[in-house]
């Protein structure tokens, strides 16, 4: 009996441990269920709806592409971040982001069960977040979290939810796509386009699978497996190798490529995509003024009503520049100006000019002009701002410093560390020769190379658009289409070439204004046709032109020829005294190569928004300003200029004199085919050109330092023929050598009904001497290139 009582109080204690253990246990399901419901309710935190998660809230960068589809660069505040599609990854990065971060991912349904297993056991301490679609929406909708345990099993709790929702919302594939798009990879590479590009240049289909494996591997932890950091320079290529193995272990890819590319480096090809950094960024800079611009007029809303943020709405905007022909510009740019500063500092140093790199300017006027700078820089507003006196700014510009400066090395712009003195520094970057450089067509208008600087990082001044220089002889183009539009001159028709005087009250010319050819006295003599006039820059010719057909018509022509630059109406201006962009003498020569049709320059053909509805699309601004005729005599007069005048060296086959080897690059260019042109230089030779034109591709050049009294001394360096005309002819070099760019080598088309001779040959044989451009006074010995 006593047996018996003990084996029923045996059974109930069994009993209750099992009545307990079903409590606890149900309990603990029930737990999970009301965590799971409660995270679903909002209760831990707002979660997202269905439009959130259709829709989700992510910054996308406005990207700026080519004519020919190339990525010049980004819009963007804190996220470089272009979406692709997932038929744009390549299968190895899809394999190997699968190997490495969730081998069960296309079985489950957004939570893998072993992992919500370990992470319930654990209390999230072992992870739990395993899945892609878990991290997706980590990384979509709360970020970081909690740090302590119960609020770890909250987050955990709300990112199963998520990842369920997204797994109904989306295919597999896009919830990949999704992931690779939103992950930020580090330096500025936000998604997987910026990671691709800025670490290996490519586009993620180009990828190859070590490369596809190292960004995987960065999923881990992207700062602390960055290739670029100096944190763990060995663990990264240890990571990209983990992944590789997990590729292998999963039957991805055989042992034998694992073991090869595991031995293998990175091999980065490490690609910025800053805002000052890359291709094109004097005109990303202008292009980002204008869609300010654009987004402010009320015509161009988001359906809402709200502005459109060029830096995180995922605008396209497509624009006219050929990538292709601006890395020609940029090149011909790189490799002429570091030997024109070279010889510049030569004949600049203290020794040579007291004054360097300042020429007629006592200690006085440079003093002046350097302490006018110094109250212009950032320098002074920063310390101004910080409350300091005028006496203790000036002081701290007298005082050693670390910087880093700007430098030609290797023919390259580089950075230089060193320590000098904030004056210093002033004076050296008041000795750079800066260019600007734009290339257009004349029948659309599309400006196909754009260059501001030679180095946006510490040159921001744009010379393209934003700068305005003398334009010496490249302005009398003008004069002589005027005259031979109202008084219908021919390039044949002689003129008397003997010294010229204006009388004064003539014009609205206070003063007698006599200019004289730069050959003096003795630089006169005989007749000479408006053709050899023109190719020889002749001031006595060009002045009795203006006085014929007054400076009035000459400002209005420029005026309807897209110069909306200030131009006083006075005789003057036949020799170029007006300042003027190189934007505007452009599209106003292009009008001569387009038959007499001016077009505005056109920068940007297309802009949309992020889902490809087109928000704005050019239309072409046209007007006929000159008769076919009379585009066609100017192209003939200035084609003389490449064929006897200063831009005839041009066309030379031969070896450079040794001399001037230390300036003239890219000679011998050899043209053979049309070329319409104008060199122009100002009297002191601080700014130098060269306009150039083929029947389909009208380009300018400019060449000058920031102050106008930094100059060479001689016009032998100084002349446009010398500092402008090789970037002009390197440029094109590379531009006929890409035969895909189709840039013409015809002849310019001639009228059907042509009236005027232009072919003076047909009248006498013209052999003066064409070998001077008079008013740059260009030495006989550089002229026998």
């Amino acid at each position: 009996m006593a047996a018996k009582k003990e084996k029923q109080t045996t059974d109930q204690d069994y009993s209750k441990y099992v009545r307990w253990f079903w409590i606890l246990f149900s309990g603990g399901i029930l737990s999970v269920v009301l965590v799971f419901l409660l995270a679903s309710w909002g209760i831990f935190g707002d979660m997202p709806d269905h439009t959130q998660l259709e829709n989700p809230r992510t910054n996308l960068a406005s990207e700026i592409i080519s004519s020919d589809g190339k990525t010049l660069g980004k819009f963007y505040f804190d996220a470089n971040r272009t979406p692709i599609s997932y038929n744009d990854l390549p299968k190895h990065l899809v394999d190997a982001l699968i190997a490495t971060e969730d081998q069960r991912y296309q079985s489950h349904s957004g939570i893998d069960a072993m992992s919500l297993l370990r992470a319930i056991a654990k209390l999230g301490k072992g992870g739990g977040a395993s899945t892609i679609s878990q991290q997706l929406a980590k990384q979509l909708f709360h970020g970081e979290g909690s740090k302590n345990t119960i609020g770890r099993l909250f987050q955990k709790a709300k990112e199963w939810i998520i990842a369920i929702r997204l797994e109904k919302q989306y295919t597999k594939e896009e919830i990949i796509a999704q992931y690779f798009n939103i992950y930020d990879f580090g330096n500025y590479a936000d998604g997987i386009r910026s990671a691709a590009a800025i670490y290996f240049d490519k586009e993620p289909k180009d990828l190859s699978l070590k490369e596809s494996a190292m960004l995987v591997g960065m999923f881990k932890n992207s700062s602390l497996y960055n290739p670029r950091s100096h944190r763990n320079p060995v663990g990264t290529k240890n990571r990209r190798n983990v992944v590789l193995a997990q590729m292998y272990k999963y039957d991805y890819i055989e042992k034998s490529v694992k073991d090869s590319l595991q031995s293998t480096e990175l091999d980065l090809k490490y690609s910025p995509q800053s805002h000052r950094h890359g291709i094109a960024t004097y005109f990303r800079e202008y292009l980002k003024g204008f869609m300010k611009e654009w987004a402010k007029k009320e015509g161009n809303r988001k359906p809402d009503g709200t502005k459109y943020n060029i830096n995180s709405d995922g605008l396209k905007i497509y624009t006219t520049i050929d990538s292709r022909m601006q890395r020609y510009a940029e090149n011909a740019v790189q490799q002429h100006m570091p030997r024109l500063q070279a010889e510049f500092f030569h004949q600049n140093t203290p020794k040579r000019n007291p004054t360097a790199p300042f020429l007629e300017l006592d200690k006085d006027e440079i003093k002046s002009l350097m302490r006018r700078r110094m109250r212009q820089g950032e320098r002074w507003r920063i310390l101004k701002q910080k409350g300091k006196t005028d006496k203790e700014i000036e002081a701290s510009f007298h005082k050693p410093t670390k910087m880093t400066v700007f430098k030609w090395q290797d023919g390259k712009p580089s950075e230089v560390d060193t320590i000098m003195k904030p004056w210093d520094s002033m004076r050296y970057y008041k000795s750079f020769l800066k260019p600007g450089m734009m290339s257009m067509n004349p029948q659309t208008g599309h400006v196909k190379a754009w260059v501001g600087g030679m180095d946006y990082r510490h040159f921001q001044y744009d010379m393209v658009k934003q700068g305005k220089r003398q334009i010496g002889s490249t302005f009398k183009p003008l004069v002589y289409t005027a005259a031979i539009d109202q008084l219908h001159y021919s390039p044949c028709d002689e003129f008397p070439d003997t010294p010229y005087c204006i009388e004064a009250n003539k014009h609205g010319n206070p003063e007698e204004w006599c200019p004289r050819n730069s050959g003096g006295e003795n630089d006169y003599g005989g007749t000479r046709t408006l053709q050899n006039a023109l190719a020889n820059s002749v001031n006595t010719i060009t002045a009795r032109l203006i006085d014929q057909v007054g400076p009035q018509p000459v400002v209005d022509l420029a005026r309807k020829l897209g110069i909306e630059s200030d131009i006083l109406p006075t005789p003057a201006i036949a020799l170029g005294t007006p300042d003027i962009s190189v934007y505007e003498m452009v599209g106003a020569y292009s009008a001569f190569a387009n038959k007499g049709v001016y077009t505005k320059p056109v920068m940007v053909t297309t802009i949309e928004d992020k889902n490809g509805t087109i928000l704005y699309q050019f239309k072409p601004e046209t007007r006929d300003v000159l008769s076919e005729e009379t585009a066609y005599v100017a192209i003939k007069l200035m084609e003389g200029v490449t064929q006897h005048g200063s831009g005839a060296r041009l066309r030379h086959t031969g070896a450079t004199s040794s001399e001037y080897k230390e300036i003239i690059t890219g000679y011998p260019y050899g043209f053979k085919n049309p070329i319409a042109g104008k060199t122009g230089t100002t009297q002191n030779q601080s700014d130098g050109w060269f306009m150039g034109m083929v029947p389909n591709l009208v380009t300018g050049v400019w060449v000058g330092a920031e102050d106008r009294a930094a100059h060479f001394a001689s016009i032998k360096y100084g002349q446009g023929a010398a500092v402008a005309l090789p970037i002009w002819g390197i440029y094109m070099k590379s531009c006929y050598e890409d035969e895909t760019l189709n840039i013409s080598k015809e002849a310019f088309e001639e009228p059907k009904e042509l009236s005027i001779i232009v072919d003076c040959s047909k009248i006498k044989d013209d052999t003066q001497d064409l070998n001077n451009d008079l008013d740059e006074d260009v030495p006989d010995e550089f002229d026998n290139f």
